[in-house]
């Protein structure tokens, strides 16, 4: 592997203007920290009083759009070419999504929320049975398919748009089925700009529930070293930090993995620790009477706004955790599409959906309705007040009255750390992949930069106006981004009619299949299948016959005036035609070699003649990924007539698609990434 670069690939337009709005927020609030917390205040009130409907209405149309795209036949098309394999296994998938999406958030509500609306609920008169039931279904409303809905939308967008079509894995990409190239200019850059300072915002949030969380639980644990304060809220914010810097260095696979995974042990740890030691009985049973109140109410709780009351619990509560959530979504949705390559937008769906959403409705069955119980059935009410003063300690006060205190206590801020690393590292690569135009071969001082910056923007903040300053942050910053991602989502289902209308075509078309003109005498057939070829073979194969054929085809389009490229790859195997036509017309036939282990219908006779354990393809690709077939022993007339043979369906489709999208779409496998600037290059 070649080492990375250190040379800058910063993409300015986007880099200067984010980096000058941070600038100039840290300067501002660190001058005069009153008056920005007032500013704070003021603005908050506005967004949410103003356009709280707004919010609503968009993560109900998320909600809606992704679980109709799960069961609409689009739910079969992969997340890249058609060949493309998953990158990463359902558990490491899992925990790296679910630990960059909102374990800290778990950490910090899963007892605190749960408790809070029990005291005090919107409808129902506090401290009874009725509230108790509302307190949970709330806190189901606010973790559950909504939010993953949000994650869920961008994150598929993302994917869909780069490994399908080749485009930056950048949120300008959402929107080129409705302004083409415009993308990469002005318009492209404002949108890769407010994805950023969602992502800032929205980390600096969750960064600064984690430091409060972290230090009440050491002033826990050492009530008489480390108090509550600001200065070891932000001392542990710098040290953190440096950690985050550590992980972000080590990169996706050798940091991130790792910590997501280590996230996910603990976590699963510390819940079945309080399943068992609690009420077990009672936890099993609420989850199950809980999850169906949650979803008998789904359709009315998604649209309410409490339109009738004079109250601003709908603006402390729901729309705070919505509006965050979508500010986060750029940072998760960028995120988890880095990692769901490869998976079918069904398979994404149904993973980022139900997984996350149930296990999160799980977690809240364990420790709220433990928390619950105490008050209820236990008579330790003082946990009410306990958590109306300081919500970060809630969790340490349930632990409190669990076996094994101490030990357990320790472990749960090991578990905080830890996804206050994780949430930095992660989110630190995804700003610096959006601020270099969807590139993540960055150099480390472009990441180290952003790990830096995060610290800083969640420490002044916290100075200036504490939890407040940074949720106004957050919901602010979410306005346009919620925009945004409805501009994407109707882009999406654009290209997705398209793509369903070139299937539909293609599967129309009535040629004869490859395989039909495969080889000229059934002797050679009987030969072909059972014979086990070797690299050699193919690859000679491949540079003789099928190079050989695809120039003399090019000599005829030529003539009739297409302008033909035949390129071959000495380094990964392989030859390309490319035929261009105009501005939209641009087709493309790939001859690759391929391993792969020896099949098992070989006898042992034959295993003995042909001592090899892989066999080799000489496999076709077309730009929509492989093709499943073998090349190889095709005749050089079969050759020619199987490029015409797909150029012709190809030719068809476009011309049953006049709205075709001027997609210069590009290649991906495992290894490679055809782009410019590759072998490819003139």
């Amino acid at each position: 592997m070649k080492p990375k670069s250190s040379s800058s690939t910063i993409l300015l337009p986007v880099f200067v203007p984010a980096a000058v709005i941070m600038l100039l927020l840290v300067i501002g609030t660190s001058l005069n920290p009153e008056a920005a917390g007032e500013l704070f205040g003021t603005v908050l009130n506005y967004i949410t009083e103003t356009f709280g409907w707004f919010y609503m209405l968009a993560v109900a149309i998320f909600l809606m759009f992704i679980i109709v795209l799960a069961f609409s036949p689009y739910g079969s098309i992969k997340l890249g070419p058609d060949h493309a394999e998953a990158e990463y296994g359902f558990l490491e998938w899992f925990a790296m999504l679910f630990s960059a999406g909102y374990g800290i958030a778990l950490l910090f509500f899963g007892v605190a929320e749960p408790v809070l609306h029990f005291a005090s609920p919107p409808l129902s008169e506090p401290q009874t049975i009725a509230a108790a039931k509302e307190a949970m279904q709330i806190a189901y409303f606010h973790w559950g398919f909504h939010i993953w809905s949000i994650y869920g939308v961008v994150g598929l967008s993302l994917a869909y748009f780069s490994f399908r079509h080749g485009l930056p894995l950048s949120m300008r990409s959402t929107l080129y089925p409705l302004i083409g190239d415009k993308i990469y200019g002005p318009i492209g850059h404002t949108v890769d700009v407010f994805a950023i300072l969602g992502t800032m915002f929205g980390i600096a949030t969750s960064l600064g529930l984690s430091v409060s969380q972290i230090n009440a639980g050491l002033n826990y644990l050492l009530p008489d070293l480390i108090p509550v304060n600001i200065t070891v809220q932000v001392i542990t914010i710098a040290m953190v930090t440096a950690a985050a810097l550590v992980s972000v260095l080590a990169g996706m696979d050798k940091g991130v993995k790792r910590l997501s995974i280590l996230n996910m042990v603990l976590a699963t740890a510390l819940m079945l620790f309080v399943f068992v030691v609690g009420p077990t009985v009672f936890i099993l049973n609420a989850f199950m009477e809980n999850t169906g109140s949650y979803l008998g109410n789904i359709v009315e709780r998604t649209f309410s706004l409490q339109a009738y009351q004079l109250s601003d619990w709908i603006s402390n509560w729901t729309l705070f955790i919505f509006a965050w959530t979508i500010a986060w979504a750029p940072f998760v949705g960028l995120f988890i599409a880095k990692i769901s390559r490869g998976r079918t937008i069904r398979e994404f769906v149904f993973g980022v959906m139900l997984v996350p959403t149930f296990f999160t409705f799980f977690w809240f069955a364990v420790f709220g309705d433990t928390a619950l119980h105490m008050i209820m059935f236990d008579g330790y009410t003082s946990l009410i007040s306990e958590v109306q003063n300081d919500q970060a300690i809630a969790l340490f006060k349930l632990l409190e009255n669990l076996p094994f205190t101490e030990f357990v206590s320790s472990l749960t801020v090991l578990l905080i750390i830890t996804f206050f690393v994780t949430s930095s590292d992660s989110g630190s690569l995804v700003i610096d992949s959006l601020a270099a135009g969807g590139r993540s071969d960055t150099p480390w001082w472009q990441r180290s930069f952003w790990v830096v910056t995060e610290g800083a923007v969640a420490a002044v903040l916290l100075i200036a106006g504490g939890l407040t300053a940074l949720q106004t942050a957050a919901i602010v910053s979410a306005l346009p981004f919620a925009v945004i991602i409805l501009i994407a989502i109707f882009g999406m289902w654009r290209a997705l009619r398209i793509e369903g209308h070139r299937n539909q075509s293609l599967a129309n078309d009535n040629h004869l299949p490859p395989h039909l003109l495969k080889l000229d005498a059934w002797h050679d057939r009987i030969d072909y299948m059972t014979q086990q070829p070797t690299r050699e073979k193919v690859l000679n194969y491949i540079k003789g016959t099928v190079v050989s054929s695809m120039n003399e085809v090019s000599e005829k389009f030529a003539e009739t005036g297409w302008l033909p490229d035949v390129n071959y790859d000495e380094v990964n195997d392989r030859v390309v035609l490319e035929l261009r036509g105009g501005d939209n017309v641009e087709f493309w036939y790939e001859v690759r070699l391929s391993e792969h282990e020896a099949p098992d219908y070989y006898t042992e006779a034959m295993a003995n003649k042909l001592p090899q354990e892989h066999h080799y393809r000489a496999e076709v690709y077309l730009r929509r990924g492989g093709q499943t077939y073998d090349l190889y022993g095709y005749q050089p007339e079969s050759v020619i007539n199987d490029i015409i043979d797909q150029f012709e369906k190809y030719l068809h489709f476009i011309n049953e698609s006049p709205d075709i999208l001027p997609w210069r779409m590009q290649e991906h496998d495992d290894d490679i990434t055809l782009e410019q600037g590759s072998v490819f290059d003139k």
